[in-house]
């Protein structure tokens, strides 16, 4: 996958993308909301073993650039029925609240219908009301809170949001 949209890139995550996504998933500031606050522990060698087994059927991690310089991430997984999840992590700082999270998303969204995708579903910690709200903003409809349904690495439980999105409801900011 390669998709640009003015300054903004999403591609494939590949071996030179290692030792950053490694820095990142090492962070606990921006693994918290991912319920890591002492980050994931893993190697860039791990990591790239991982993204190995990466294809557009099964799994795909993705690096999101703007001006040629990482920002941050994102995934899908595809699941029976075309439905595909999906995640998103804006890892520096500097880049967040900035509007880039639904184009971002907006880019990645409208590639996943023409892929093929019918529903891409996700979901956040209910505590991530930012989140949520570009969520909303993009079309996605608010199908269930699961309360205490998960406990972070410091043993707190933590309830998540799930949301879920059609073609039909999808609203594309890339053209705003």
């Amino acid at each position: 996958m390669n998709i640009e949209y003015h300054q903004l890139r999403i591609r494939n995550a590949e071996k030179k993308d290692c030792v950053q996504l490694a820095k990142w998933w090492n962070n606990g500031k921006v693994m918290a909301h991912a319920g890591f606050p002492n980050g994931l522990g893993i190697s860039a060698a791990e990591i790239e073993n991982q993204i190995a087994d990466d294809s557009n059927n099964t799994k795909r991690r993705l690096v999101i650039e703007y001006q040629n310089t990482l920002i941050g991430e994102m995934s899908f997984y595809v699941y029976k029925n075309a439905r595909y999840e999906i995640g998103i992590k804006i890892c520096e700082a500097e880049y967040q609240d900035k509007g880039f999270g639904k184009i971002l998303l907006s880019m990645l969204i409208e590639e996943l219908f023409n892929m093929g995708a019918e529903t891409i579903f996700l979901d956040t910690n209910l505590n991530n009301t930012r989140a949520q709200h570009v969520y909303e903003k993009l079309g996605f409809r608010k199908i269930g809170i699961r309360y205490d349904a998960w406990r972070n690495q410091l043993g707190e439980l933590q309830s998540c949001v799930d949301y879920e999105l059609t073609k039909h409801d999808f609203c594309n900011w890339m053209n705003r």
